[in-house]
């Protein structure tokens, strides 16, 4: 049922926008509420919490994925690279932990802690934690680590922390879709949010005025079981499925048509919760996934499972620009 729903939503809100249309009322009301609910904190009646290092907030705009997890791994280590000790963030969504906030190691559940804070943690070795409310979890990270800048992972509208820097993360294919507010549209907050933001990263597609572009690249596979590799060449003579329960699936199948790959595709909805059967096809053929799929799925994977990792590439000059700011931030 929760795939059904998810594909006829994405269809109204990418592809046929008549629907959309006799929608808009109830779109119009969610950016009320979006907009009444910013000025409650702006005026002080919803209360902010402040830590005591700079916080960059990487999120975005619209209901599923975008490319900000690995925008957050790319992130991570340019400010290794540049001298800080980062600590990353994340609400742990579809996590069923018992007690908030959760540290977050390789070892985790992600059924506890989420998908993305796993792969997070794994990716870029730096502290991690979740929570629903984001500065527990940064405090979590200050009295644990000596973390000295805090990057949340989506949490554009977690105005109830306090932020330094905001980076949105558009996808460029799909963009803003019909241009309407949830559930109308694919919009979490009005298109003019953007103005307010202090950068825009544009994945995958030519980039507008203001914006940085940002390409996901992959040319390796490395199978569930064995840890074995091999480049994704290896798999364009040969037919195989590919799967993803990600915000875009398409994204990934696109970049496995690019590498001369033939597929059989199966989507799933982001964050979905895999089982045996929904990984298994009858068949001897190679499974291609996402590294986000692959870290609930590893436990009951074969020999003929593998994932993909992609890694972020930004444009010259986004980093400089960045670290300039993090750093008049700082000494402000």
């Amino acid at each position: 049922m929760k795939k059904t729903l998810a594909r006829w939503a994405q269809d109204i809100w990418y592809k046929d926008h008549f629907i959309g249309v006799w929608l808009c009322p109830l779109g119009f009301l969610f950016c009320d509420a979006v907009r009444f609910r910013k000025l409650l904190y702006r005026l002080g009646v919803l209360k902010k919490q402040t830590v005591p290092v700079p916080v960059i907030v990487v999120g975005n705009i619209t209901v599923g994925g975008t490319g900000k997890t690995p925008f957050v791994v790319w992130l991570a280590s340019l400010l290794k690279e540049a001298g800080y000790k980062p600590g990353i963030i994340s609400r742990g969504y579809g996590g069923l932990a018992e007690s908030w906030p959760q540290r977050v190691d390789e070892n985790s559940n992600a059924e506890l802690v989420g998908d993305e804070a796993l792969l997070l943690v794994r990716q870029t070795a730096c502290p991690v934690a979740v929570g629903p409310v984001r500065a527990d979890a940064a405090n979590l990270l200050l009295a644990q680590t000596d973390c000295n800048v805090i990057v949340s992972d989506d949490g554009l509208q977690h105005y109830a922390l306090t932020r330094d820097i905001e980076i949105a993360v558009i996808d460029g294919e799909r963009r803003f879709g019909n241009g309407y507010c949830l559930p109308a549209g694919p919009l979490r907050e009005p298109i003019d949010r953007l103005q307010s933001v202090d950068f825009r990263i544009v994945n995958g597609a030519e980039k507008e005025d203001e914006e940085y572009s940002m390409q996901l690249i992959g040319d390796r596979a490395i199978n569930l079981a064995t840890g074995q590799q091999k480049s994704l060449e290896d798999f364009s003579t040969v037919e195989c499925h590919a799967l993803a329960g990600i915000g875009n699936p398409e994204r990934f199948f696109n970049l496995l048509a690019t590498a001369g790959i033939s597929c059989a595709t199966h989507s799933f909805p982001d964050h979905y919760k895999f089982e045996r059967h929904d990984i298994a096809f009858n068949d001897d053929k190679p499974v291609l996934m996402t590294e986000k799929d692959a870290v609930k799925c590893t436990a009951f994977a074969g020999s003929q499972h593998w994932y993909v990792p992609v890694k972020a590439v930004l444009e010259q000059g986004f980093s400089e620009r960045l670290l300039n700011l993090l750093k008049a931030k700082n000494n402000g």
